[in-house]
């Protein structure tokens, strides 16, 4: 009877820690379930249609809220990829990312759409996208502060948004975005040549006369109606000069001379380059 009554002690005990884990693991499902179903009735918009979506991405973007904008845009087009909202969505998260200061996601973003739609009807919009995004880059606030001039930043982005607005007026002649993408390459033409003379003042400056040769001669060669095609005869000028290379400096002298008569005593007034349009 002792033995017996010994024996049966072990097994209840471990049927009490078999009860025991299993009402553990009951909680912990419990609470896991909870956690579950409280993280669904965090998002508001777990139970919204594709247009309820995109209806309030619209909002957010008219009240300036493009990040949230952008946070509706990529559910709709995670959880509807294939909705007829899905293509317009793509579009607009490039906008919105643009106007969020998110340069390069905003240029990521129209590539993919070009790349997925290349030939959807508002292919034409998202080249000019590409091309606004790289000619206001690093602009802001502070840049019309300070009159900030193009031709003093980066030529990569100049160059840039010119590829993607002649992208534009050659493949979409007719496109409403055209008109104004010719505009603007028309000024970045003139940035372009403005930027290679300012390198090649600077070159002047410090006596590295062949530099600064070069770097006006391509200002002449690639950009003959560009006005600062005058300035960069004016250093060549001088920098075949400094060479002491007569024949060259006469040269150059005698096309200055032909085509801007009235060079010396030109003034340009150097306006900022949004009073351009």
């Amino acid at each position: 009877m002792g033995r017996a009554s010994g024996k049966a002690r072990p097994a209840a005990r471990t049927r009490g820690l078999v009860r025991g884990s299993i009402a553990s693991l009951a909680m912990a499902l419990l609470l896991g379930g909870c956690g579950i179903f409280s993280g669904d009735a965090s998002d508001k918009t777990v139970n919204w249609s594709a247009q309820r979506l995109y209806s309030e991405a619209e909002d957010e973007m008219s009240a300036g809220g493009y990040t949230q904008a952008i946070k509706y845009f990529e559910q709709l087009q995670s959880r509807f990829p294939f909705g007829r909202y899905a293509q317009q969505a793509q579009m607009e998260i490039a906008y919105a990312q643009y106007k969020d200061g998110e340069k390069d996601l905003s240029l990521a973003a129209a590539d993919r759409f070009l790349k997925q739609y290349p030939n959807s009807p508002n292919a034409d919009y998202l080249w000019y996208l590409k091309g606004l995004v790289n000619f206001n880059d690093n602009l802001g606030l502070l840049g019309s502060v300070t009159q900030q001039d193009l031709t003093e930043r980066d030529p990569k982005a100049l160059r840039d948004a010119f590829d993607a607005f002649r992208e534009l007026a050659v493949r979409y002649p007719e496109s409403k975005y055209t008109p104004d993408a010719v505009i603007r390459l028309k000024y970045l033409v003139n940035a372009m040549a403005a930027h290679e003379v300012h390198v090649a003042r600077y070159y002047l400056r410090r006596g590295a006369y062949v530099a600064a040769a070069n770097r006006a001669e391509i200002v002449v060669q690639q950009y003959q109606q560009a006005p600062a095609v005058r300035d960069a005869l004016q250093i060549m000028v001088a920098a075949y000069d400094g060479l002491q290379l007569a024949q060259l400096r006469d040269d150059a002298k005698r096309v200055l001379d032909t085509n801007f008569p009235t060079s010396q005593d030109a003034v340009r007034e150097k306006k900022p380059w949004w009073k351009v349009w």
